[in-house]
């Protein structure tokens, strides 16, 4: 068990964090034509709204959250069966399918923002700014380890 205590943490904290924004009563109720979207949907989520003035393509989000075409295209289809995004084919590229949020995601979402704003008020309280920007030094050299142990393969 020590010998993995760092990636424990992290994957505990993700779970803690997702379970916080999911279990939130507000957000369950904006959900409610909704299933509750999963970790995942919801990165992609806010991917898609931080980005709505561009278009997005599934190999972007596989390249982004590091994960296989098949993933990601079983997450999409599911997001579109129930009802959060739909897809529809790229006038330049026929063979591509653009990803857009429904008008109702969209809204929820934004809405949701506030949430995941407080969220992050809650997780860096007490941390200084020094703390902070270590932290995101050491993840974002853990996630450069892993890309180039991945890319080794």
């Amino acid at each position: 068990m020590q010998k993995n205590k760092v990636l424990f943490q992290i994957k505990n904290l993700e779970k803690k964090v997702a379970r916080y924004l999911l279990n939130d009563e507000e957000f369950s109720k904006s959900c409610k034509n909704f299933s509750k979207p999963s970790p995942t949907q919801l990165q992609i989520i806010d991917y898609l709204l931080k980005n709505m003035d561009r278009v997005v393509y599934q190999r972007e989000l596989e390249e982004l959250f590091t994960l296989k075409r098949a993933t990601v295209s079983g997450v999409l289809k599911t997001m579109e069966k129930n009802g959060l995004i739909f897809r529809m084919v790229d006038e330049k590229d026929t063979r591509t399918k653009k990803i857009l949020l429904n008008d109702s995601t969209k809204a929820i979402f934004l809405q949701a923002k506030k949430k995941v704003d407080d969220l992050e008020k809650i997780l860096v309280q007490g941390l200084s700014k020094e703390e902070i920007d270590t932290f995101q030094v050491v993840l974002e050299k853990m996630e450069r380890n892993l890309t180039e142990e991945n890319n080794k393969k």
